[in-house]
């Protein structure tokens, strides 16, 4: 059962991994801007320049 859990949790986790790259790469082609929340502060972050870190 629990291995089940497990196994589940993993391909969710991928398919978030999955999900935020192809978001980052479809506004970095429109040269678009990201919209994050850190520390409960908005912070944009140009597309190109995430993903740039990413790879």
């Amino acid at each position: 059962m629990e291995n089940q859990i497990e196994e589940l949790r993993a391909k969710i986790i991928k398919g978030l991994k999955l999900t935020s790259k192809r978001l980052i790469e479809a506004t970095a082609k429109r040269d678009g801007e990201l919209v994050y929340s850190i520390n409960h502060k908005i912070v944009r972050i140009k597309a190109k320049e995430l993903l740039s870190q990413i790879d």
